[in-house]
């Protein structure tokens, strides 16, 4: 499959031709990446997969779920706009956790997806469908949201590079929304000059996203410079929750850095237990407000043979939701509810300043922060967890989105063939350091 900048040189011939060949690949595949008819905006255009909570003008989009079957957006979402400006257009619709809620792309209402470099292990989440069609050759490029590490954990899981992108950088408008506060659309590429390139393409002020930045549009892949010589925090202590081929790729990563000139710090983070309780009373109170919309009446399937509106709200809400979207609305509900709002919602959002307080210290003294993305490599479906179990998968990722900074994950290293990430995080709205280091990272591994 081509890379991006590959793609980007071929003729209008060149590009039909290569979408021919991605539909004939997709059709063969039995990786369950793309959902409903595969759907093709532009013939002109190199082809992006997009992830299925993004509006494109004319398709459906269900986000994964029961309630919106049928449902057609009726506009396009800032980035696929921005993507038809720089000779990109979507592609196709892929998989995904029901409403971006998981970690293994198993609670869709089209089925789980198989990841391409084990099909009994799961891709990650929630963006799992548009990291594995990138892995399996079946995409060029495809863009995916991320909550709390829905971007970067399918990334590592699947071997590819994926960009969560500083909150506001990217419009959120036409994404549907889990946790507004959190959620922020990224590429998902087959390497890191690919990521940079689709990165440029979609991020940029817009008037129709009150929390996007106003700041000029980035031109990362221009300047992308793989010689810089910088200071990278690394986090020891995060490794306690981590198996030993994470912990080893950790270190082998700390010692290719090391030896080809960067400096070296080793800091202090507050423990993950707190990012993790504070993170999930944080996006289920949000996901609850946000999913109240859902009811029969606004948007989605409604449920048949009703008596009144009651039972049309508990009826088509319990028959349209699965069991993952219902238990984070029910607690989402609760911290909000009264003589709890103050206890549990209040003292997350404190938390979460701490948080973010504790990143820009530590990014005072050094300009990336190395980390890893997930405390293993891809587990089986059979091994899922309880609900409980599958929430600490996003121990490392979930301060990320809560201090609202930039984070990159690329492959380092693998486990009996199953790829093992490392993310880069950086200050707020310096993607072009994140992409530098790790455009130098992935040269050194080559």
């Amino acid at each position: 499959m081509p890379t991006l900048q590959e793609a980007l040189k071929l003729d209008k011939d060149g590009i039909q031709a290569l979408k021919n060949t991605l539909k004939e690949k997709i059709k063969a595949s039995d990786l369950n990446a793309y959902v409903g008819a595969l759907e093709d905006a532009d013939t002109d255009l190199i082809p992006i997969a997009i992830k299925d909570n993004i509006n494109v003008k004319g398709w459906e989009i269900t986000c994964g779920s029961k309630i919106l079957e049928g449902y057609i957006a009726p506009y396009n979402a800032s980035v696929i706009e921005n993507l038809k400006h720089k000779g990109f257009a979507p592609f196709g619709r892929t998989n995904m956790d029901e409403f971006a809620m998981g970690s293994t792309t198993a609670s869709s209402c089209y089925g789980k997806t198989l990841n391409p470099r084990n099909k009994e292990r799961v891709p990650g989440g929630s963006s799992g469908g548009s990291a594995a069609a990138v892995a399996g050759g079946i995409a060029l490029a495809a863009l995916g949201s991320d909550t709390g590490g829905s971007i970067r954990q399918p990334a590592s899981f699947c071997g590819c590079v994926g960009l969560k992108p500083t909150y506001g950088r990217v419009s959120r408008y036409g994404l549907v929304a889990y946790s507004s506060s959190l959620d922020q659309i990224g590429p998902i590429t087959q390497n890191v000059s690919d990521c940079a390139l689709l990165f440029d393409a979609i991020a940029g002020y817009d008037r129709m996203d009150s929390t996007s930045a106003n700041l000029e549009s980035p031109s990362t892949f221009e300047d992308l410079n793989a010689k810089r010589k910088l200071k990278i925090a690394i986090l020891p202590e995060f490794l306690k929750n981590a198996d030993s081929s994470i912990q080893n790729a950790y270190q082998k990563t700390i010692d290719i850095l090391s030896q080809n000139g960067h400096t070296i710090f080793e800091k202090q983070m507050l423990d993950t237990s707190y990012m993790i309780a504070a993170y999930y009373v944080i996006c289920t109170a949000e996901a609850s407000s946000n999913l109240a919309r859902f009811d029969g009446v606004r948007y989605g399937k409604r449920a048949e043979n009703l008596s009144n509106l009651k039972e049309l709200y508990l009826k088509t809400r319990s028959q349209g939701f699965g069991d993952e979207v219902k238990r984070r609305i029910l607690l989402g509900s609760f911290v909000l509810s009264s003589g709890y709002y103050d206890a549990y919602y209040i003292k997350a959002q404190k938390v979460r300043t701490l948080i973010a307080r504790q990143y820009e210290e530590i990014l005072q003294d050094c300009d990336v922060i190395l980390s890893p993305v997930a405390p293993s490599v891809a587990f089986s479906f059979e091994a899922c967890k309880t609900p409980l179990q599958m929430y600490l998968e996003d121990i490392y990722t979930i301060g990320v989105n809560l201090a609202g900074l930039p984070a990159i994950s690329l492959p380092v290293d693998s486990d009996e063939g199953l790829p093992i990430g490392m993310q880069f995080i950086g200050k707020a709205f310096d993607e072009q350091t994140l992409l530098d280091i790790a455009l130098h990272l992935e040269n050194t591994l080559k």
